[in-house]
């Protein structure tokens, strides 16, 4: 089990809602900041606060460096072969957009793209924006009743028109871990590029694309224990060459004339404009925070955390869980009777505990389940079991006045 101690790298665990300890189990939303990073924010706009690239000053040299070995701790991070090939963005969603704008350029009409019917909005509504110069058929691949996807079907949804598969490491409803790699095979067989959305795995999972064989694969370093308004991108060296730019403007050009406009090489192409520099120096902290206590360490005990509070939920008449995958992640989406999610989230935050309710942006999942919504509750390295016992304490509670 993780140390105690790491909590009191937190601040904002130590404050009251309504009276009451702060328990925060909004985790697959956001993730809370350690201090290291919070202070790395603070100096880095006390002493260091250049804009980045082109200036031959010294703050300017020392602010690009900063978000250049971010860029290389990435890299690194992820097992990418060159730090080419990582694009910071402003989240996941951003990343998404990029590829799906860019790279879906070359789509036709009649091509058609893979989807699960377990993803979020972001990747979803991208791959339809496509429609507005293509007319490109969204295909989707089932789930079971345990929140696994239908392999099966996934396989016989490929044919000679599937120009793109794109699927989430890691469910953020059901905390599912989809078998990305195979996936990627199955796709790469029928000759088809792959994105993985890695939202919810970057934060507790080793990441390594190379061993993936992904093409592209995106995360947001606000949910995992960075700042916000920073994501990642990783594409392969050769589609990110092939790739037109996303945005124009400052920084992605090579050389400007009106009659023509050649592009800076990579990654520069697709980073037009002045980026959060501050957020990605201080991202790189994030990173320092997660290799000391190590990210095994960190499943570890999160997905304790997972199968403790499961296991005290599955005892409470009433309660249903959805999503049972065996290796899921540490994410416990249910709901209450009859109960609507929104007045389960407005009752625990009455006692000092934050969840997740609604939708969670991934509406066409929630028809396939036949529910409004859910109660979300997700675990994060500081969360403890005296948290969970409190947290299903309070469910007990209120449960009377709902039921």
């Amino acid at each position: 089990m993780i140390e105690d101690s790491i909590r009191e790298e937190f601040p904002i665990l130590g404050r009251e809602v309504n009276g009451k300890p702060l328990i925060y189990l909004d985790n697959v939303a956001t993730s809370q900041t350690p201090r290291v990073v919070v202070e790395e924010i603070a100096r880095l706009y006390g002493t260091s606060k250049a804009n980045v690239h082109r200036g031959v000053h010294t703050l300017s040299q020392e602010a690009t460096e900063l978000q250049e070995e971010c860029r290389r701790r990435v890299q690194r991070h992820i097992n990418a072969e060159s730090h080419e090939e990582i694009i910071f963005t402003r989240g996941t969603t951003e990343a998404i957009n990029l590829v799906a704008s860019s790279y879906g350029q070359r789509f036709r009409d009649g091509d058609e793209i893979i989807l699960t019917v377990m993803e979020h909005h972001a990747n979803i509504v991208p791959w339809q924006l496509i429609g507005n110069h293509a007319d490109v058929k969204i295909r989707v691949v089932d789930i079971n009743e345990r929140g696994e996807l239908d392999l099966e079907q996934y396989r016989s949804l490929f044919n000679e028109r599937t120009v793109m598969a794109a699927f989430c490491h890691v469910s953020n409803v059901l905390g599912t871990q989809n078998p990305v790699k195979d996936m990627i095979a199955t796709a790469h067989a029928h000759g088809v590029p792959v994105l993985v959305d890695g939202a919810q795995a970057s934060p507790h999972l080793r990441i390594d694309v190379r061993d993936l064989d992904c093409d592209f694969y995106v995360f947001s370093a606000h949910k995992m224990y960075g700042p916000t308004g920073v994501g990642v991108l990783y594409g392969r060296k050769r589609l990110l060459e092939e790739m037109p730019p996303y945005q124009g403007g400052g920084e992605m050009i090579k050389h400007v004339t009106f009659e023509k406009t050649t592009y800076a090489e990579l990654p520069f192409k697709f980073e037009a404009g002045t980026p959060d520099f501050i957020g990605i120096a201080a991202f790189a902290k994030a990173f320092d925070f997660l290799d000391r206590i190590g990210l095994e360490n960190i499943e570890a005990h999160e997905l304790e955390l997972l199968r403790y509070t499961t296991s005290l939920l599955t005892e409470l008449e009433g309660v249903h869980i959805y999503g049972t995958a065996p290796g899921k992640g540490p994410v416990i989406s249910f709901n209450v009777g009859n109960a609507h999610n929104y007045d389960v989230g407005l009752l625990l935050d009455r006692l000092g505990v934050a969840v997740r309710t609604g939708h969670h942006c991934a509406q066409p999942l929630m028809e396939r389940l036949g529910v409004p919504g859910t109660v979300r509750a997700g675990f994060a390295v500081y969360n403890t079991k005296e948290e969970c016992d409190s947290f299903v304490a309070a469910l007990k509670r209120i449960m009377p006045m709902l039921m």
